[in-house]
């Protein structure tokens, strides 16, 4: 049977009690650390998507466009101003923007950090001739300066 003053039913002493607020601190200092690291990089992911959702959009808007016309395509300046009237996947050779416009360059809200940079080049797909077949890519720069290139071909029919 134990004694009430029995060394062995006394508490922790103070060298143990420091060293345990010490491990523990460390602990928490750790944890918080990693969730603070987290939370700072928790928006990466949106800015990438944002910017490959631009790309992917810009894109199709160019390969929706006709290879080329038999009057001829929209003779230019090639500007976000004139977009409207671009009606051949060439005109967008070259194309850039300062932040994100609609085709009727109107500038979408909350956008404005993203730039687009639109290059058309001949390019041979298999046993299609350059030609006949172009290379587009889409550059979208995002707000913290990462580039998210996205690629696509257009064939002539």
């Amino acid at each position: 049977m134990l004694k009430i003053n029995d060394p062995l039913q006394r508490g922790a002493s103070m060298i143990e009690l420091i060293l345990f607020i010490i491990i523990v601190s460390i602990a928490l200092a750790g944890i918080l650390l990693v969730m603070n690291t987290v939370t700072g990089h928790s928006a990466d992911t949106l800015i990438r998507k944002q910017a490959l959702a631009i790309a992917e959009s810009m894109l199709e808007e160019i390969e929706l466009q006709d290879f080329s016309k038999p009057g001829g395509c929209f003779a230019g300046p090639y500007t976000p101003a004139n977009r409207t009237n671009f009606d051949c996947v060439s005109n967008y050779a070259g194309f850039s923007t300062t932040g994100v416009y609609t085709q009727t360059n109107t500038p979408l809200a909350g956008l404005g950090g993203y730039n687009v940079a639109v290059e058309v080049v001949p390019s041979a797909l298999g046993s299609i001739a350059a030609g006949s077949a172009v290379l587009i890519t889409v550059t979208v720069t995002d707000t913290q300066g990462v580039t998210t290139p996205l690629s696509g071909y257009k064939v002539a029919l």
